[in-house]
């Protein structure tokens, strides 16, 4: 087949550099340059070794999101990176809106 797709569970998902690099098409540069730009892990990961990265599936989601962005709008990374913060914003100020709404039935 011409077509795989490769799939995973992402509410479990832990991906290191590499797998993570290769889920999303793009190289392993890409995210240690964006995890040092501070647009990916927290607590300052970028000054440790990028072998021993752990990525869970919202940083999945987050790369996914920041290649779009700057793919389609064909920006910087910081810029992407404010998009895909104020996104993750809108998701979950609309799942407090539901879940409010669902309190009050």
């Amino acid at each position: 087949m011409p077509n795989e797709i490769d799939a995973i569970l992402l509410d479990d998902a832990m991906l290191n550099l590499d797998e993570l690099a290769r889920s999303c098409q793009v190289s392993r540069e890409w995210v240690i340059e964006r995890v040092q730009c501070g647009l990916l892990l927290n607590e300052g990961l970028a000054g440790t070794n990028p072998a021993s990265w752990i990525f869970d599936s919202r940083s999945f989601m987050r790369v996914k999101r920041i290649i779009a962005v700057e793919r389609d709008f064909e920006c910087n990374p910081e810029l992407a990176g404010l998009v895909a913060d104020l996104m993750e914003e809108i998701e979950w100020l609309r799942a407090r809106l539901e879940a409010s709404k669902l309190d009050e039935d």
